[in-house]
């Protein structure tokens, strides 16, 4: 996690600077996004909620997207991410959502993707996705490779 922290100091120091918050919403990368924004003191300002959604249980659950939301998407797509981020928004009324979808390894999801691959969103003054693949079966290094472009996608649209 210790890489992930500056670009999440940066992140909240802007955050804050705007009056702006966020939500997240993160499946393979299992809450390390959220671990990393709550690490910088003052988080409080802009970190709103996150939820890990790791089954469509639990998708139903914390996020109640209806059934005619998700009609034609699968998960592990930029779609469905986006879905994702501008759900968790929405419930939280922040101004930014962020999520992602992935496969962290060691081996591909159901839906065919390989290890190594997430799709990453974020919503808020402006909505972007990003699809990741690192061709690699490691666990902790692809959580590590997905939160990293979580970060990267929000700090590089925080400063558009």
């Amino acid at each position: 996690m210790q890489s992930l922290l500056p670009a999440a100091a940066r992140i909240g120091a802007r955050l804050k600077a705007r009056g702006e918050t966020i939500g997240v919403c993160e499946s393979s990368i299992g809450g390390l996004l959220s671990a990393s924004l709550l690490a910088v003191p003052g988080a409080s300002a802009y970190f709103i909620s996150g939820a890990v959604v790791y089954t469509r249980a639990g998708g139903d659950a914390l996020l109640a997207i209806p059934p005619a939301a998700r009609e034609g998407l699968r998960a592990s797509t930029e779609p469905y991410a986006l879905l994702m981020a501008r759900t968790i928004r929405a419930r939280l009324g922040t101004s930014w959502g962020s999520a992602e979808t992935g496969a962290s390894g060691p081996t591909g999801n159901r839906y065919g993707d390989a290890a190594g691959h997430a799709c990453i969103a974020i919503v808020g003054p402006v909505e972007k996705s990003i699809t990741v693949e690192t061709g690699s079966p490691d666990r902790i290094a692809n959580m590590r490779a997905f939160a990293a472009a979580a970060l990267e996608l929000l700090e590089r649209n925080l400063s558009a």
